[in-house]
């Protein structure tokens, strides 16, 4: 069985008299290890997609099931649990506490998960290194630079391991120099093993996936390899 496996899932969100159908029945698999871009225009329905793998989300209908586990049918806290253990997130806005520096933002995720204070110090210490960060680890945000932002949160989305990471527009707030040196660091992390599924809208920052899922409408246009 797949990583991931979504079948026939559709999302409902009713406003007042209207609804819109954000997902209008969508099926797809993902293997472990994999390299996936989501791509679509505004509206199609990605973001959502996106919130529902990332367990921020429940399917109105269909069923979605994460490492043989039916996350469709789990609670709040159940959810927050996978979120935590099995997904790293990576968003456009880097999402760091300003007013911390770079290691404690790294350690948060460890923080959540219960992780001793020296076993989470070196784990925050390793993944800082391994996205070419050692020497940063005592600074804030605010002295860092954009593309160093990312790193840091592509840092804190690898502190505990997880089976995914799932970055959103991860370079959308990059100039197109640094946007391709982070998407070298994802390249560099899916070759050691990392699955990597990426929601852009840049063609550029897709081609670097292996697998391109396009979506329009709230329904997958096509799937391929790239």
């Amino acid at each position: 069985m797949s990583m991931i496996e979504i079948n026939d899932v559709k999302k409902i969100y009713d406003l007042g008299a209207e609804s819109i159908h954000a997902l209008d029945g969508v099926s797809l698999s993902i293997e472990q290890g994999e390299y996936l871009a989501i791509m679509g225009p505004s509206g199609s329905g990605k973001s959502t997609l996106m919130n529902i793998i990332g367990c921020l989300d429940t399917p109105t209908s269909g069923t979605y099931s994460f490492e043989d586990e039916l996350v469709s049918e789990m609670n709040d806290d159940q959810l927050a649990l996978i979120r935590n253990k099995k997904i790293g997130f990576v968003f456009q806005t880097f999402n760091l506490l300003p007013r911390v520096t770079s290691l404690h933002n790294v350690e948060l995720p460890l923080i959540y998960a219960s992780v001793g204070t020296s076993q989470r110090r070196k784990r925050a210490e390793e993944v800082l290194e391994k996205v070419g960060l050692k020497d940063r680890m005592d600074h804030k945000p605010n002295e860092l630079s954009g593309g160093q932002k990312q790193r840091v949160a592509v840092a804190r989305a690898l502190a505990n391991n997880p089976s995914i990471i799932l970055a959103d527009e991860p370079t959308g707030n990059l100039d197109s120099k640094t946007g391709e040196e982070i998407m070298v660091l994802f390249n560099e992390l899916n070759a050691t093993g990392h699955t990597i599924i990426l929601v852009t809208h840049e063609e550029y920052i897709a081609d670097n996936a292996a697998r391109i899922i396009r979506l329009h409408d709230g329904l997958i246009s096509s799937d391929e390899q790239n």
